[in-house]
């Protein structure tokens, strides 16, 4: 996985004791550490042992040569040999324990974490004896959660060396790997890593088909890799390590390239990075619109965090945020990975799990986010880590477990649980209108909005020449939908899709794809043209607003604030029994209420004027039967005023439609 930790202060503080006692050997020796090339520092080490040197400290610092180095497997018989030689550095035994347990030995390192808990003073590495004491105890609780995984080294891919954190691309998939030779890379002993590709036939590789990436990427003199890749494939976002150059970066940073006539453009430091820490394994959400990538900068809970990133809507990466503690730990969280049905994956060293980094699944749900350890197979006592989806039941995964061909192995997986099966639910709408004889025709072009449950906008888009839009919905979900176009009323439309949600039990594919159908209505604004509101009631010779009466009023005033641009007429009407001046005063007093209603609502006095006719203006003359009277007594307004110059707001696509 190359070089993550920083050399913590501490072993400063011992090196300058170590060096100030010692030979020009052990000062070769610290220096070589202190400049983090720790495989070499490690040759100097070894001399030193052989010579009988102090082997306290010289075996610590090669245990810790091994386990800055993400050695902490080869770490353990130094760590033990130091403490055997009398040894006083307290992150001796803490790391002991820690490399016992990545070997399986829970008993052996929960020995060592016990007895250093009982006598440890470094608060820090208290703080995570306990956590790792505390997830020693959960380990027989993991195994009692069913897997249904089944995994297989992926041979064709592996080698005596690294190859990991596999991404799949459209039929290819990228990994990284220090497979072939070339410059050393002197913290670990290993060719420099790159990034390479590969085709995918079904569930394993096309090994004929594996080639490195250009060099524009690949640069040969620093460590390459943990790509990630935008929907479409035309971006990547990948980590490049530090050259040891005055005029380069301090860290592993990462950085954006884009596809340009089927070539990768030169590659620029992204904004998102920070310049004292390291920023590796990114991933992008489905959406494209988000960035996840882990992180060593100040500020975290632990040693590496997960954070979030927004493009906005020029294109600029920014909004940096820590993802918090459900997520991120006192230990390590890395390799973020999105599922096609939106699930986090990722892998940590801080939540319960078996030994190193674990593969975890986070889940949100009602606002809350759970954390999930995907149990055995998928994880080891070793580090397992970097997962992608083929499909949901298929994909790969890094572990650099012993059943592997050397250092870091992609495996592939198969997960037979019976809930992996996916629901996909689409919405697609049309936008009409209706004409004078009540016929509905389609309204191209027209602007819509989607409001989630909360009021919130999710995305806006535009309909097609056919009148048509389409959205991503989830199950058991109100959503609301708004149309808009010059010359129409803005429509509010509701739509849910609770109730209609199909139980797992009843799938029969593994991905159903439902799809709802929604029709919304634009009225073309016409001036004086009379519109009937439906269903206001009276009670007999009153003019109160009744709580039927105000639900449709409602719907009036949802009307004005969607439609700023106009003014109206609110007119009421009676039918043809009683005396002229009795209706005409009933229908004032009746307009007005509904008018004030109205006002009371937070429209403008000065958008609205009462009218009342009286029965001046029948809509049936001459009627005789309580149905006819029932359509001459109506409520109704007309838009009097229309400003049309206003400019028309151009409707964004603010969010990429899913597929």
């Amino acid at each position: 996985m190359g070089n993550t930790h920083k050399i913590p202060w501490h072993l400063f503080i011992i090196l300058l004791a170590f060096i100030s006692s010692c030979s020009s050997a052990y000062k070769k020796a610290s220096s070589k550490f202190e400049s983090a090339e720790y495989n070499v520092a490690i040759n100097h080490y070894k001399k030193i042992l052989e010579k009988g040197d102090n082997p306290a400290a010289a075996n610590y610092f090669i245990a810790e040569c091994y386990r800055l180095s993400n050695r902490l497997d080869e770490a353990a018989p130094y760590y033990k040999a130091a403490i055997e030689n009398g040894s006083v550095e307290e992150g001796a035994q803490f790391f002991y324990g820690i490399a016992l347990k990545i070997q399986g030995n829970y008993e052996g390192a929960k020995e060592q974490l016990e007895d250093y808990l009982a006598n440890g003073t470094d608060q820090s590495l208290i703080n995570l004896t306990e956590t790792e004491l505390s997830t020693l105890n959960t380990i027989d609780l993991l195994d009692k959660n069913k897997s249904y995984y089944e995994i297989e080294n992926l041979g064709d891919l592996s080698t005596s060396g690294a190859e990991y954190s596999p991404v799949y691309q459209e039929g290819e998939v990228f990994f990284t790997s220090n497979r072939e030779g070339g410059k050393i890379y002197n913290g670990t002993g290993t060719p420099f890593t790159k990034l390479y590709k590969a085709k995918v036939k079904k569930n394993s590789i096309d090994p004929l088909s594996i080639e490195p990436l250009e060099e524009l990427i690949n640069d040969p003199t620093v460590n390459v890799g943990s790509a990630a890749f935008s929907r479409s494939g035309q971006v990547m976002v990948f980590a490049k390590g530090n050259s040891g150059k005055k005029k380069g970066t301090k860290e592993v940073n990462l950085f954006i390239s884009r596809q340009k006539n089927g070539d990768w453009t030169e590659p620029s430091l992204m904004g998102i990075n920070d310049p004292n820490a390291w920023d590796s394994s990114p991933a992008f959400s489905r959406d494209g619109r988000t960035l996840y990538f882990a992180s060593n900068r100040e500020g975290g809970f632990g040693g590496i965090d997960l954070y979030s990133a927004k493009m906005d809507a020029n294109g600029r990466w920014g909004n940096v945020k820590n993802m918090g503690n459900k997520i991120n730990t006192s230990g390590d969280e890395m390799f973020p990975t999105v599922s096609n049905d939106g699930k986090l994956y990722f892998s940590s060293s801080g939540h319960p799990g078996y030994g190193g980094l674990d593969l975890f699944e986070a889940v949100r749900k009602d606002g809350d986010i759970s954390v999930k350890n995907l149990g055995v197979p998928i994880n080891s006592s070793k580090d397992d880590f970097g997962i992608t989806f083929i499909d949901p039941m298929h994909g790969f995964f890094t572990s650099n477990r012993e059943s592997g061909n050397g250092d870091d192995d992609i495996y592939t997986f198969v997960n037979n649980s019976p809930d992996i099966k996916i629901i996909n639910y689409y919405l697609i709408g049309t936008t009409v209108t209706t004409n004078d004889e009540g016929v509905q025709k389609i309204l191209p072009n027209a602007g819509i909005r989607f409001l989630g449950p909360d009021g919130n906008l999710i995305t806006r888009t535009i309909s097609d020449s056919e009148g048509k839009f389409r959205f991503r919905v989830d199950g058991d979900t109100d959503y609301k939908i708004i149309g808009e176009k010059k010359n129409y009323f803005t429509t509010r439309v509701d739509f849910t899709t609770v109730g209609r949600s199909i139980p797992k039990d009843q799938l029969t594919k593994l991905v159903t794809n439902v799809t709802f159908e929604t029709v919304v209505n634009l009225d073309q604004i016409v001036l004086n043209k009379a519109i009937v509101l439906e269903n206001i009631y009276y009670d007999f010779d009153k003019s109160d607003i009744r709580t039927d009466a105000a639900l449709e009023l409602d719907k009036l005033v949802n009307l004005l604030k969607d439609n700023v641009d106009i003014k109206i007429e609110l007119s009421s009407h009676t039918d043809n029994r009683g005396g002229d001046e009795y209706n005409q005063e009933l229908s004032q007093r009746r307009a007005e209420s509904a008018v004030a209603y109205i006002i009371a609502s937070g429209i403008s006095e000065e958008r609205i004027t009462a009218r009342g006719y009286g029965k001046s203006q029948p809509i049936v003359p001459n009627a005789e039967t309580e149905e006819e009277h029932e359509m001459n007594r109506r409520t109704q307004f007309k838009v009097t005023e229309y400003n049309q110059e206003l400019e028309e707001i151009p409707v964004k696509e603010e969010l990429p439609e899913e597929n």
